[in-house]
This record gives C-alpha cells, sequence and structure tokens, in this order.
C-alpha cells in the first residue's frame, strides 16, 4: 500500500479569511517533507485539512491514489501532532492496568493486552521515553519528555502519514539537537510519509528530504534546501531564506551538491 501523499487544489476559508488557497502539493512515499512560511500562512490548516478535522470547501486529497476527502479521522491512517501536544492530562504515559496515552490508540482497537505492551515498549524505546516515566501524567514531565509522549501516542499504532505542527518549538536548545536526531530516525524506522510545520529553517535543513515554501495559503516551491537557495521561485522565497547559513551538516539523503 503506497503511503504517497498528494493534495490538489485544496480550499479552506474561515468566513471571509481564506487560510489555503487553491494549493496543490505532492510527496514522495516515504519522504519527510518540511513546510516552512510566515505565521498565518495557512500551514496549521493545511495539517488539519490533511488530517481530517477541517473540511476542504475545495479540492481534492489523496493517499496512495485513494480520494480520502470523506474518510473519517480514524480511517485515514494520519496521525498529527499539535505544538501543544495535546495530551490526557488525566492520563499516566502508559499502563496497562488503564487508559493511558500511548496505550490508548492500540486499546481502542483492542488489541491483546500482550501485543500492546510489547508495542508500547517498543515505542518507548524507539522516542527515548524511560520506562520509569510510565505512571506519570503529563504534568509531571518536561516539555522534552512531553513531546516524546506525543510523537509516541501518534506512532503507537503505525501511521501512513505523519505530521507535525511545531513538534520543537517548547523544547530548549539543547533537548531539540537529541529530539530532532530522533523524529528523524523514528520516520526513517517507520516507513511512513512525514510532512512537519517548523518556522526554524535550521530544523528545516537538517532534517528535510524536501521544503515547501507558503505564502498566503499557496505553495510557491517545493525543492531541495541548496535548490532553493541557489533558485528560488521568486523575491519573497529568497528573502525569507537570506539570512540562513548554509554549511551545516544535515540529515537528509537527496540533497545534491552546489553547483560550481
Amino acid at each position: 500500500m503506497s503511503n504517497q501523499l498528494t493534495i490538489s487544489g485544496l480550499k479552506k476559508s474561515f468566513g471571509e479569511v481564506v487560510a489555503v488557497d487553491g494549493l496543490s502539493l505532492a510527496l514522495e512515499a516515504g519522504e519527510l517533507m518540511v513546510l516552512v512560511g510566515p505565521t498565518g500562512c495557512g500551514k496549521s490548516t493545511l495539517l488539519r485539512l490533511i488530517a481530517g478535522l477541517e473540511r476542504p470547501g475545495a479540492g481534492h486529497i489523496y493517499l496512495g491514489g485513494e480520494r480520502i476527502n470523506d474518510l473519517p479521522v480514524g480511517q485515514r491512517g494520519i496521525q498529527l501532532v499539535f505544538q501543544s501536544y495535546a495530551l490526557w492530562p488525566h492520563m499516566p504515559v502508559f499502563s496497562l492496568r488503564r487508559w493511558s496515552n500511548i496505550g490508548f490508540g492500540p486499546r481502542v482497537r483492542r488489541w491483546l493486552p500482550e501485543k500492546i505492551l510489547d508495542r508500547v515498549r517498543e515505542v518507548m524505546g524507539r522516542v527515548g521515553i524511560e520506562e520509569s516515566l510510565a505512571e506519570r501524567h503529563p504534568n509531571q514531565l518536561s516539555s522534552g519528555q512531553q513531546q516524546k509522549v506525543a510523537v509516541g501516542r501518534a506512532i503507537a499504532v503505525p501511521p501512513r502519514v505523519f505530521l507535525l505542527d511545531e513538534p520543537m518549538a517548547n523544547i530548549d536548545p539543547v533537548s531539540k539537537r537529541k529530539v530532532r536526531g530522533e523524529l528523524r530516525r523514528v520516520h526513517d524506522e517507520m516507513g511512513a510519509t512525514t510532512l512537519l510545520v517548523t518556522h526554524d529553517l535550521n530544523d528545516a535543513s537538517l532534517l528535510a528530504d524536501r521544503i515547501a515554501v507558503m505564502r498566503d495559503g499557496r505553495i510557491l516551491q517545493v525543492d531541495t534546501l541548496e535548490n532553493i537557495l541557489r533558485a528560488p521561485a521568486d523575491a519573497f522565497v529568497a528573502d525569507f531564506f537570506a539570512s540562513f547559513d548554509f554549511g551545516r551538516p544535515r540529515f537528509r539523503k537527496k540533497a545534491a551538491p552546489p553547483e560550481g
């Protein structure tokens, strides 16, 4: 089953405000794409449309060639991690005896307890959650730990598409370096298609196979960082990346070396 995600002519308005304006975008199966753009350009709304939390006014969303506009949220195979993490405050990180954050998805799907336990242990290991934290509630965790739990909850039932809305916005710079590496590693191990929204161009450069630049509800350019720096689509894209420090090491595998 292909995890290719294709968006065509997508539109969404809130009253007179056009949040997404005829947007088209295609992600290859297994790609990690980073979406950047100024505040208010429609990035978070796009993620909510893909996840099924908002209904588009027009346009189409395809996953593996299947149109999913009318599929309920729980049937799309898509998981969204919010900037606020949106953890259930009354639930522990994980418990086999009662409802918990990471165990929620498998339990809803009525997995056998042994299968739930094996999967949750695997997930906690992948995202770096110590087993000693399992009985803690979100208010007993640091921001970095909450972020890991949010990611763990999202991948407990392996998604076809993984959406992340500013997942590192509330993490200190030291923790961010580790979490950034873990996000890339989890993506590679899952084989899911990932779309990550960020304002941090350094995060984008270190994580992305390709970067999509958005403005006023539309995609202006989709390419590798090197190609965007070398040949920006317009003056806005050039100015947006003007202060970027180009010579830093990257996780990406597909980046082409600059010409000349």
